[in-house]
């Protein structure tokens, strides 16, 4: 590539004034401030190659602004290999970022094509920054942005070495695209016989079901052919009707073929139908995503189901970290990762306790094994400490529930132990099914809330954060939605409860210093690094937990409750936007992180050391942590609670 070494020319301030009255953010300025920036506008023309900025290097004198053509921006390490790369295109910037921070040029910029841009001396810009607050605000909202979005690709790309040339294929790649053949139908009035017959010449796993007026109706599958036909002696010639699934499960066509796979994987199907528009175009199976990604999540949630002993469970268990990883390095984001990481580990305590009923017998009550903290969230990654509950039906007869409690005392602390040789370690505050305290009936559970409630002590709100995030894993899950429904009526009538958990949702306190510089530990084992989870990715937590039980929002997990929190316009958009970023990037740093930190065979932590992050990531975590702030904030306003 060579190297910009233009002339630049002057231009007409008319000709810059009508491209700025249709530029973002430009357009907002009135006629007197625009004519001032256009009075400073030289052109300059740079053809297709040139590096215009190299990193670390060029000192940068102006704001670029594309009028025609387009620039490529990268990073590239010391051997030649590029790790991060954007686009921009006309009506579009670079330099901003820079100029800003007072700094060299922090990535490569070289043309893709021959290109004209405005460029904008350093001074005007500043000054403009300085006397528009609307401009100000755009970009320094436009580039944090920008810096999130880039520092995935780079936690992505730089961070994690790939082991599969699927990569980005699950998040990229649309679920219409992955369509393989045409769409197969039967007709209602067919019978079993006509179906499978059909299967077998199209060679097709599933049909789709039409009535007389062709409106799509069911779904059978090969499956149903062998469990309902076969395995239950039914007569081949009954009318395909009979043993039909419906309605329909579809996805559109734009979903990516992650939103399949997880699809699939919850509700347990292997067939989904792709619909565009309205219409049903197409069919995609579990084979067709396993194909495109290699090493599928699928794998695994079959061995899961399909083992028969509890031993042959603790090894599958002991798998989910190659799923972690295959994720991260086909571009899963934090949040879809956590997503996958949940249906597994239902599934594996699904067939763990379905294991051990067979082995004791049936329960003498209803019951539901409660998920609490971050697992009763659906945000854990890799295996935490066990956060467990049970809870289960009241009874007249005394008798019952005495064997009642015997029954699901066994069943607990067996539960827990297999739980342990599945790798999920016991919790050392205790907080399990296992322990008499936290396994009880519904009424009692609902006293024991209630008691935390009106009369909270300073134990209680560590406690309620987390008993107050659970979520049913097991079970009769209307024991569970019956006393979320207990506890979202009754917490907004106790102001001092919502008082002191807003009190300690401010403990822990973002590490930047007034400065913006990071505040990291001085000694010991995690010197000179700080605590990404409890002083960024909790404060985050604690906020959506708070305004949730404020407002009566039945959802557990952080971005769940964000989202519930913006739409009843609880949060405003630029916060939601901003607090949603900066809580995925926590999350995926301190994803790849642990991620490291057990494939070196030591266990996973959540400190992280500043020096050991690109200048990318650093600017971004000191976003992330500036958001947590302003959450901070929000939360002293709302509760009236003075800085401290």
């Amino acid at each position: 590539m060579m190297t910009s070494k233009n002339p630049v020319s002057n231009i007409a301030p008319e000709t810059v004034l009508d491209f700025l009255h249709h530029t973002l953010p430009f357009n907002e300025l009135d006629d007197q401030a625009l004519r001032e920036l256009a009075r400073h506008c030289i052109i300059d023309f740079i053809p297709k190659g040139v590096v215009i900025f190299r990193q670390g290097e060029t000192q940068i004198e102006h704001l670029y602004l594309i009028q025609k053509g387009g620039v490529k921006l990268y990073l590239e390490d010391d051997h030649g290999q590029i790790t991060l790369s954007d686009f921009r295109g006309e009506s579009e910037y670079f330099g901003a970022l820079p100029i800003m921070q007072n700094t060299r040029a922090n990535l490569n910029v070289a043309t893709v094509e021959d290109t004209f841009c405005f460029l904008f001396p350093k001074t005007a810009f500043l000054k403009l920054l300085e006397s528009s607050p609307k401009i100000s605000h755009y970009f320094l909202r436009s580039l944090s942005e920008k810096l999130v979005n880039t520092a995935y690709a780079e936690l992505r790309r730089h961070r994690i070495s790939p082991r599969s040339e699927s990569a980005l294929y699950l998040f990229s790649t649309q679920v219409g695209t992955a369509i393989k053949g045409q769409l197969q139908t039967i007709a209602a009035e067919a019978s079993v016989r006509q179906a499978a017959a059909k299967m077998s010449e199209k060679m097709v796993g599933s049909l789709l079901v039409t009535n007389p007026t062709g409106k799509i109706i069911g779904i059978v599958t090969d499956k149903d052919l062998r469990t309902k036909v076969v395995a239950a002696g039914l007569d081949y010639q009954t009318q395909i009707t009979t043993i039909m699934a419906s309605p329909v499960q579809t996805i559109p066509a734009h979903a990516v073929c992650f939103d399949a796979m997880l699809r699939m994987v919850r509700q347990r199907i292997h067939h989904l139908a792709v619909e565009k528009q309205g219409e049903i175009v197409g069919m995609v199976t579990s084979r067709d995503i396993m194909l495109l990604q290699g090493t599928s999540p699928f794998y695994l949630f079959r061995e899961i189901v399909a083992e028969r002993t509890l031993k042959g469970l603790h090894s599958l268990a002991h798998k989910v970290q190659r799923v972690v990883r295959s994720l991260i390095e086909e571009g899963a984001k934090a949040d879809n990762i956590t997503k996958m990481i949940t249906v597994l580990n239902d599934r594996i305590l699904e067939r763990l306790l379905t294991l051990l009923i067979e082995e004791l017998g049936p329960p003498p009550l209803p019951f539901c094994w409660l998920m609490l903290g971050s697992e009763g969230r659906s945000e854990q990654i890799f295996k935490a400490d066990q956060d467990n509950a049970l809870i289960y039906a009241e009874a007249e007869d005394q008798a019952k529930m005495t064997s009642a409690a015997k029954y699901f005392e066994n069943l607990s602390v067996k539960a827990v132990d297999n739980l342990v040789q599945c790798g999920y370690p016991l919790c050392r505050g205790e907080i399990m099914a296992s322990n008499p305290k936290w396994r009880k009936s519904t009424f009692e559970w609902q006293k024991t809330f209630d008691a935390w409630i009106s009369k909270p002590k300073p134990q209680d709100g560590p406690r309620s954060t987390i008993f107050f995030d659970f979520r049913p894993g097991y079970g009769d899950f209307s024991l569970a939605d019956q006393l979320r429904q207990h506890l979202i009526k009754s917490i907004p009538n106790h102001g001092l409860f919502l008082y002191l958990l807003a009190k300690n949702a401010l403990e822990a306190q973002p590490p930047l210093s007034f400065f913006r510089n990071f505040i990291v530990e001085k000694n010991g084992e995690h010197r000179n690094s700080l605590n990404i989870k409890a002083n960024g990715l909790l404060p985050i937590v604690d906020f959506a937990r708070l305004f949730a039980l404020k407002n009566g929002i039945r959802q557990s997990n952080t971005l769940s409750r964000l989202q519930v929190l913006h739409e009843r316009g609880q949060i405003k958009t630029e916060l939601y936007d901003e607090t949603v970023k900066a809580y995925e990037f926590l999350m995926q740093l301190r994803l790849v992180h642990q991620l490291h930190q057990t494939e070196e065979g030591r266990q996973p932590d959540n400190y992280i050391n500043p020096s050991n992050i690109s200048d990318l990531e650093k600017q971004t975590l000191k976003e992330s942590f500036a958001v947590v702030s302003r959450l901070q904030h929000q939360i002293k306003l709302e509760f009236r609670l003075s800085e401290h």
